[in-house]
């Protein structure tokens, strides 16, 4: 038997107003000076203002960052690193989407030493955490509140880059349902849609293993059953709680097995066009799947069996095939674009986008089927 091994956050908690829970996790610090990190458009959206009141409420000191911007490149990072070192904070609240929390994750990283976050794109392994960390996500799918990753976006290569650590494993993890109440249905489906890519494409991996796999299934399960109901009815706050878990549970799959080709081939799209992250998988995770299917329809099959069990008569070949139909049909229900026409994407950029996606080896070393230039060129074909 193969080992396995799973790396998570510290603790976590699920469920409804659980800020008593930050209140604890600080009250144990020596230092209680805290960086509360979001974006402009929380903090005018008033998700960030019950962590003022609480912070003002309990005599919790506290700075506010929230500067970042969507998909920031490393350079952005770097300047938001020199701009709160000036503060005095020994813990980090990130409250937001993957941009938010991947930034905050890689500031604890450097925070008060010499190293700049284009060191870290070079090698990760020079730094230690320097900072707690607690991360509060406002949407349904990234999972960076259980990863040990960042993306950033290198604008010299026109791509984003994942630089991979172990120290970024948080400290304290808050899914508050209140968070994703007013979350916008299309910004709740492209999230969503891209954890359940996470967990689709970990459980396809090459690293999968049997706990990666338990977990992974159980986001998946979780999505698939919850994403059209949640998409459909904004007020149905079981079926967003279940997005919620999804994401967190597609983010810690990723740490044991990774993703694979679906995101290999979505960084240039998303570090050239700025496609949102979301969408651009979305587009693509269909086409990478077909493909792939010669080299994992078992894989696809086993995972049919435990979220649709009513399939179990089917074949391999044809539990794969549902599987693959009923990504299409969500992506389709939740009106995502289904193909590169409206974001400027021409057939001039082709040798781009395959070259790029080819220097991804971290992801595609993943992938069970190795994919040839000519099939990654037909997959960026297929969605033009």
């Amino acid at each position: 038997m193969d080992n396995a091994f799973l790396k998570m956050p510290n603790r976590i908690y699920l469920g409804e107003n659980l800020l008593g829970h930050l209140g604890d996790f600080i009250a144990k610090k020596e230092n209680k000076n805290v960086l509360l990190f979001t974006d402009n458009g929380l903090m005018k959206s008033g998700l960030v203002q019950p962590i003022e009141d609480y912070f003002n409420k309990n005599n919790i000191s506290y700075e506010i960052e929230s500067e970042i911007k969507p998909e920031p490149t490393y350079i952005q990072v770097d300047e938001l690193l020199k701009k709160v070192s000036k503060f005095d904070f020994d813990t980090i609240v990130a409250i937001g989407g993957g941009s938010v929390m991947d930034a905050a994750k890689l500031i604890s990283l450097v925070l008060h030493t010499d190293y700049s976050i284009k060191d870290l794109i070079d090698d990760p392994t020079k730094v230690s955490k320097r900072c707690s960390t607690v991360l509060i996500p406002t949407t349904t799918g990234t999972g960076s509140e259980a990863t040990i990753n960042a993306i950033v976006t290198i604008p010299e290569k026109d791509v984003k880059f994942g630089i991979v650590s172990d120290e970024m494993l948080p400290d304290l993890v808050l899914l508050d349902v209140n968070n994703v109440k007013t979350l916008p249905k299309s910004i709740m489906a492209s999230s969503a849609v891209d954890a359940l890519s996470h967990c689709v494409e970990c459980y396809t991996s090459k690293n999968a293993t049997v706990l990666s796999d338990g977990i992974a299934s159980l986001g998946a399960k979780n999505i698939f059953e919850n994403i059209i109901p949640a998409y459909e009815d904004a007020d149905n706050m079981d079926a967003r709680k279940a997005l919620l878990l999804g994401a967190f549970y597609g983010g810690v799959a990723i740490t044991a097995s990774g993703t694979t080709a679906v995101h290999a081939l979505s960084y240039p799209l998303g570090g050239k066009f700025h496609i949102a992250h979301g969408v651009s998988n979305a587009i693509l995770f269909k086409q990478v799947m077909e493909v792939n299917k010669p080299d994992i329809a078992d894989r696809l099959a086993s995972l049919c069996d435990f979220v649709f069990p009513s399939e179990g008569s089917k074949s391999v070949d044809e539990k794969a095939d549902f599987m693959i139909a009923k990504i299409a049909e969500i992506v389709k229900k939740v009106e995502i674009p289904t193909d590169l026409k409206k974001f400027g994407v021409k057939s001039d950029d082709l040798d781009f986008l395959v070259d790029s996606a080819l220097q991804q080896t971290r992801l595609l070393d993943h992938n069970r089927r190795k994919l040839t230039r000519e099939e990654v060129e037909n997959i960026y074909k297929s969605v033009m």
